[in-house]
C-alpha cells in the first residue's frame, strides 16, 4: 500500500497518478491495513494532505536510516500543528509514513511534494518547513548531513528559496552535524582534518 492512493483524487476529475492505484492485500503488515482504512475513512483531498505530510517529515527522518522514538514523537507533534488532527490520527499518519520511508518509497518523492504544494495553503507550508527541521533534531539530537540534504530536496520541491530556507536554518543552526563537528574540532584539533573531510573541503 503506497500514500500515492491518497494523493491520486482530484475534484476536477483530472488524474494525478502516475500509475495504477495500488491496493491493500492481505500480504501488507497489518499496521499498514489499518492506518489505509482510516485515512479510506476521511474526505480524499484531507487524507491526500495528511498523507503528504506524514510523509514529507518521515523522509526526513529516514535520511539517514536510522528513525528514533523522539524522532517519531516529534513527528506525531509536528503533523498535530501542521494538519490540526488529534494526537492519534497524527501518531497513525506517522506509523505509515515512517513505513513507507523505510520501505524505500523514494521514486514518489517529487510526486508527493508536488500534491502537497498544491493542497497546502501558504502557512501551511511554512509550518511544514519550519517542521521539517523540528523533526530532525528533537530533544538535543543531531541533524545529519543526510537529513539536512533531504529537507533541502523537500524546500526546493515545495517551492521555497534558499534565502526563505536559511531563515529557518538559522534557528537550528547549533543542532548541524558540520557546525558541531567544526565545534568538536576547535576543543580537539586533531580531529580538525576530519571535520574539514566530512563537510566535503581539501584538508589542504
Amino acid at each position: 500500500m503506497s500514500f500515492i492512493h491518497f494523493l491520486q483524487h482530484d475534484p476536477t476529475g483530472a488524474s494525478h497518478a502516475p500509475g495504477p492505484a495500488p491496493v491493500v492485500g492481505a500480504a501488507e503488515p497489518e499496521t499498514v491495513r489499518r492506518i489505509a482504512a482510516r485515512l479510506s475513512e476521511l474526505d480524499p483531498l484531507r487524507a491526500a494532505f495528511l498523507a503528504g505530510v506524514g510523509y514529507c517529515l518521515a523522509r526526513v527522518v529516514a535520511a539517514d536510516l536510522d528513525v528514533t522514538a523522539l524522532e517519531r514523537a516529534e513527528m506525531v507533534e509536528q503533523v498535530e500543528a501542521v494538519a490540526a488532527v488529534p494526537p492519534e490520527e497524527a501518531a497513525l499518519i506517522v506509523d505509515l509514513a515512517v513505513h513507507e520511508a523505510l520501505a524505500g518509497a523514494g521514486t514518489d518523492d517529487y510526486y508527493i511534494t508536488q500534491r502537497v504544494r498544491a493542497l497546502a495553503t501558504p502557512d501551511e507550508l511554512a509550518r511544514l518547513l519550519h517542521c521539517l527541521f523540528a523533526v530532525a533534531a528533537p530533544g538535543d539530537e543531531t541533524i545529519s548531513f543526510e537529513e539536512n540534504r533531504t529537507i533541502r530536496e523537500i524546500s526546493d520541491e515545495l517551492g521555497f528559496t534558499m534565502s526563505e530556507l536559511n531563515v529557518v536554518r538559522r534557528t537550528y543552526a547549533d543542532r548541524m552535524a558540520v557546525v558541531r563537528m567544526a565545534q568538536a574540532a576547535a576543543d580537539s584539533p586533531s580531529i580538525a582534518a576530519d571535520t574539514i573531510t566530512a563537510a566535503g573541503r581539501d584538508p589542504s
